[in-house]
């Protein structure tokens, strides 16, 4: 029996019966038109970098335990070098071709450049001020970083015999003259440059170069020893190579030192015609191993001379070289995350398995007979989806199975369960996404474990990547042959469905499995659905339908009715679909949005955007699952709405350039789930939530009474089978 919820979040009265409102005949009132003015738009790189602040932000809030306070401070520094080898280096590329096309919001390359140069500049002072506030806190719950003063006796002894036989065998120092120039530093690694000074003679001096290995830990956890036996203690390893260069440089002493660190161009070029897919990526991502280097970290106390040296060599500009007064390589702080502390860490949480797949007895096929199935990870557990393909590939009833694997994890479950289906003797088919943004080799490895199995794999279009979340389970039962399938916003990553807020959809409704079935082989065979019975789908309808959708709420307004649309996406780029909401506003229809990342829409300026409200929620996991509600003609929440969940956001890519499905929510209980649940949850709450305002400033928002969290309220009531919240 399903607990009933701790929480309640008061929604409008509303009834049962649920009925489709009429389109109102159009008016031939026109629309006052837009200002097509740049200012209308927020630059999306600053954007980004504002949401990052907000999860530097969320390394300082008190309300969250230190060591996840310390998970977010490395999540910040993680998310940073991915802008950087990305869209810095995209940015950086285009000058290097003189290109100057302006961005949406008016702004050339090298000035968004200037731009995030000079705002990053405060986001990394705050990240290496966090860090410090951090570490002292740590220092007093017992976790200490040690400085080399801080070591006993006892510390070097140990330290030096585990240098000498862990350490020491992997490094190889590198002179710096005329004869050996700067060696190739790989991607995000670092190295210690060092400026030696001979015992002997004080004018022999050498300038060394130690790439720090990245299979070696960063912080390295020193013995716990009796006397201390309640203090876990690390030293860096950059400063053990220190301690001990005398082992690698006999009869020299440091004079000075400091660490350098490299971010590269990660972009993958290939050629669109090329005959083997797979073969054209390797190679691409071999050249990203050595990618152009657009930017260079390194720490106050490198001397002056050596910085200039390696910039040089390394061909960075001038402008492109930070200095920091602190920590290089921040995203290594996870690595002081100690599983023993539990009493620094969230509160431990078990996702609940679905109750109608326990009465079932895990039967998938059992339990969607009924009816179909809403999941709402991570709430409820993504083991369903996996039993869901497990089941089918143990099923001898089963007869095919289709996959879209865009994201997954080593040694997936999802994974084993095809290939297991394939040896079974069953039809297999799965489209790997090749272009997943730093996934590209472990996809190409499993299509390779797949093909070996005996699954077709298909890599799907060449200029577009497939986003799209399906499953597709064929059954025969009995006389007939039944088709199941599973629809999600997020990826099938049991990993990482364990920190995304996502929704998963089962179904063996015919409508969404005939249309499931004609994605696929659009994807696989590039036939072209003439016409979907349920389903809008990238690159081809889904645009055309949100226009619709909004078109529909504009009329309403027109014709003396309520217009609302409710939003949840994690990006809102797109700027035609920006300026088709301005214009929705201007009619009157009342907007509201909850963004996670990227927003470029400025809400609340007068004239233009006053009926649109844009939030943010950051908090213990990562808000994925996009929703998308239209009033129709109605008041939200409201039983009449019209319902969406997607893998697309609302970015040009997703809508132009990507394999995307929107899929519509009908079922009576499932509605209500997402609508009165889900998108009045992420409304009210006030806990985790920022504000956008009209002068593209983020702003947290203060619980002045009835402190409410999503996150926590889902946590209490994870099935969403409340009927009131």
């Amino acid at each position: 029996m399903t607990p009933k919820p701790k929480n309640t979040i008061s929604k409008p009265a509303t009834t049962r019966t649920r009925r489709v409102s009429a389109l109102p005949r159009k008016t031939e009132t026109a629309v006052v038109p837009i200002k097509k003015s740049p200012e209308r738009f927020i630059n999306r790189e600053l954007s980004w970098l504002d949401f990052n602040q907000r999860v530097v932000e969320e390394a300082q809030n008190v309300r969250n335990p230190l060591l996840e306070r310390l998970r977010y401070l490395s999540i910040s520094a993680s998310n940073l070098d991915e802008f950087y080898s990305v869209r810095v280096a995209g940015l950086a590329g285009q000058v290097r071709e003189k290109l100057i096309t302006s961005s949406p919001d008016g702004l050339t390359p090298s000035q968004q450049l200037a731009a995030i140069r000079e705002r990053v500049k405060g986001l990394f002072a705050n990240q290496q001020q966090t860090y410090l506030i951090l570490k002292q806190l740590l220092a007093e719950t017992g976790i200490v970083v040690c400085q080399a003063q801080d070591l006993t006796h006892d510390d070097l002894v140990w330290l030096k015999n585990y240098f000498l036989e862990r350490i020491f065998p992997v490094l190889t120092p590198i002179a710096l003259d005329p004869a050996h120039p700067v060696p190739f530093i790989p991607n995000l690694n670092m190295a210690i440059a060092l400026r030696l000074v001979s015992q002997r003679n004080d004018r022999n001096r050498k300038y060394v170069l130690i790439l720090l290995p990245s299979q070696l830990s960063r912080f390295l956890a020193l013995p716990i020893t009796p006397k201390n036996s309640k203090i876990q203690r690390f030293v860096l390893l950059e400063d053990i190579i220190a301690l001990f260069i005398s082992t690698i440089f006999p009869g020299y002493k440091i004079s000075n030192y400091g660490l350098l660190r490299v971010i590269r161009d990660t972009d993958v070029e290939f050629e669109e015609e090329a005959e083997d897919l797979v073969r054209s990526y390797e190679t691409a991502l071999k050249r990203r191993r050595r990618g152009v280097v657009i930017h260079l970290d390194i720490d106050n106390q490198l001397p002056t001379k050596l910085a200039d040296l390696v910039a040089h060599a390394l061909e960075v500009p001038p402008e492109e070289v930070t200095i920091h007064h602190g920590i290089l390589g921040m995203v290594d702080v996870k690595q002081l995350i100690v599983e023993n502390r539990p009493d620094l860490l969230f509160p431990y949480y078990k996702s609940l398995v679905p109750a109608r797949i326990r009465e079932a007895g895990g039967d998938c096929f059992t339990a969607l007979r009924s009816k179909d199935l809403l999941v709402y990870h991570p709430f409820e557990s993504f083991d369903v989806v996996v039993q869901f393909l497990r089941q089918a590939a143990q099923d001898p009833q089963v007869l095919a199975v289709k996959q879209t694997l865009y994201r997954t994890s080593s040694n997936s479950p999802i994974v084993r369960a095809l290939i297991e289906a394939a040896e079974s003797g069953k039809s297999v088919t799965a489209i790997v996404e090749l272009r997943a943004r730093f996934d590209e080799e472990a996809n190409i490895r499993l299509s390779r474990d797949l093909e070996a199995a005996g699954v077709q794999v298909v890599f799907g279009f060449a200029d577009w990547k497939t986003h799209a979340k399906l499953s597709l389970v064929v059954r025969r039962e009995g006389n007939v042959t039944r088709t199941y399938a599973h629809f999600g916003t997020g990826n099938y990553h049991p990993i990482t469905a364990k920190i995304y807020t996502d929704l998963s959809y089962f179904t063996c409704n015919p409508k969404l499995t005939r249309d499931a079935v004609k994605l696929f082989n659009y994807v696989t065979g590039y036939a072209r659905p003439s016409q979907m019975e349920a389903i809008a789908f990238s690159p081809l309808t889904i645009r055309k339908t949100l226009n619709e959708l909004i078109d529909q709420e504009i009329e309403f307004v027109k014709a003396g009715k309520p217009g609302s649309i409710w939003l949840k996406i994690n990006s809102l780029v797109d700027p035609r679909l920006i300026d088709r909401l301005y214009e929705a506003s201007c009619a009157g229809v009342k907007i509201d949005i909850v963004v996670r990342g990227i927003c470029c829409l400025r809400p609340q300026v007068a004239g233009l955007s006053e009926n649109i409200t844009v939030k943010s929620i950051v908090g213990r996991f990562l808000e994925h699952a996009r929703v998308f509600v239209f009033g129709n003609g109605h008041e939200l929440p409201s039983p009449y709405a019209k319902v969406y969940m997607s893998s697309a956001d609302w970015m040009e890519r997703n809508m132009d350039r990507r394999i995307e499905e929107m899929i519509p929510i009908i079922p009576e209980e499932m509605h209500d789930k997402v609508l009165n649940q889900l998108m009045v949850a992420n409304l009210k709450d006030n806990l985790q939530s920022w504000q956008l305002n009209h002068d593209k400033k983020w702003c947290r928002i203060e619980a002045v009474d009835k402190p409410f969290s999503a996150h926590e309220y889902f946590m209490d009531n994870p099935s969403l089978t409340a009927k009131k919240l």
